[in-house]
């Protein structure tokens, strides 16, 4: 079993993450503003860590990030950035400095590595990152984190799609207004929208954990591919409720959302078959299904 410190593990994922490596019999530490029990101090932002946190540690996952759903101002780009690769580098400093030898260090990152333009193409790992913001920032996000090899660390990198929970993100929003019929398609309806289950994605993080012969970035999505309008009226019909109202103008989510209106309005798909052939099984590969399970109840 092994030790394993999380930044961003308290957030959607890292709860869910955290239950289910303490189930398999794994130790979790976890990087908190509060300290507690198995809670270690950091503050980002002073540059300030507990170095106790890294004592016998095995292996790191990194999820600490702010979300890329809020408008998108300078500040606030900066914030996207630093909450990302500066506290990956806080972590970086700390193990060199307190000459820790990790098993493996396992990063959080995002399908919008490959853009946010809708097409025809599946992309595949191979691909390069785009130029937009997010690619970039996924970009450098991936690199500081493959930094970790020079400590003798394994690193993963799992890009990843919209997480589906009923317990946050897109889906705790969408709710309240769905219970009214007041959910629709968002612009013309015909952007992907790669997906995936909390479980699929907190299960991906512990196998990478356990398979020590893994290592690289792979796509962290469901198989079944959707668009815009497909996956809303699968929520709707989950919800037992209809699609009343015409899609949601995309002007309207550029006046209101700015730069961020594109993560709305544009989406690429993505392939999964290098997770699958490791050997991962994805629990919810079907949306109809993933909603049944978030939903019912």
């Amino acid at each position: 079993m092994k030790t394993v410190l999380i930044s961003g593990g308290t957030g959607l994922v890292g709860s869910v993450l955290t239950k289910k490596l303490r189930a398999a019999g794994h130790r979790v530490r976890i990087l908190s503003r509060q300290k507690g029990e198995d809670h270690f101090y950091w503050n980002p932002e002073k540059n300030e860590i507990d170095a106790s946190a890294f004592e016998n540690l095995d292996a790191v996952i990194h999820l600490a990030g702010a979300s890329i759903a809020k408008r998108w101002t300078a500040s606030y780009k900066k914030e996207l950035y630093s909450s990302r690769i500066d506290t990956s580098k806080l972590i970086f400093e700390q193990l060199k400095k307190s000459n820790t030898k990790i098993d493996c260090f396992i990063s959080a990152s995002g399908v919008n590595y490959y853009g946010t333009e809708t097409s025809r193409h599946i992309f595949s790992e191979e691909d390069p990152n785009s130029n937009d913001f997010l690619g970039k920032l996924c970009a450098d996000w991936e690199a500081t984190a493959f930094d970790f090899e020079q400590l003798g660390a394994r690193v993963c990198a799992l890009r990843t799609a919209v997480v589906l929970s009923a317990d946050g993100g897109m889906i705790k929003k969408l709710i309240p207004a769905a219970k009214f019929n007041l959910v629709s398609a968002l612009g013309s309806g015909n952007q992907i929208v790669p997906w995936i289950h909390v479980d699929d994605l907190a299960n991906m993080y512990k196998w990478l954990i356990e398979n020590p012969n893994l290592s690289g970035a792979f796509n962290a999505s469901a198989t079944q591919i959707v668009n815009s309008r497909e996956f809303t009226k699968a929520f709707v019909g989950a919800m037992g409720k209809k699609i009343i109202l015409p899609n949601t103008p995309a002007f309207m989510l550029k006046l209101i959302f700015g730069e961020t209106a594109s993560i709305m309005l544009e989406g690429s798909a993505v392939s999964n078959k290098k997770i699958k052939d490791t050997g991962f099984r994805f629990q919810f590969d079907n949306l109809d299904t993933a909603f049944k399970n978030l939903l019912d109840g």
